[in-house]
């Protein structure tokens, strides 16, 4: 009992192992939209 006990111990470990060495962050990058500026203000109406 304690054999297969120690084989299930190392198979869960490897598993979890295995789960943490696969995952990667991804990095998205988004170019932020340009910022207009306002219109200046002449004093006459176009």
């Amino acid at each position: 009992m304690s054999k297969s006990i120690r084989i299930l111990a190392v198979l869960c470990a490897a598993a979890f192992v295995a789960a943490c060495a696969q995952e990667e962050e991804e990095f998205v990058v988004v170019d932020p939209e340009p910022i207009s500026t306002e219109p200046e203000y002449t004093g006459k109406y176009k």
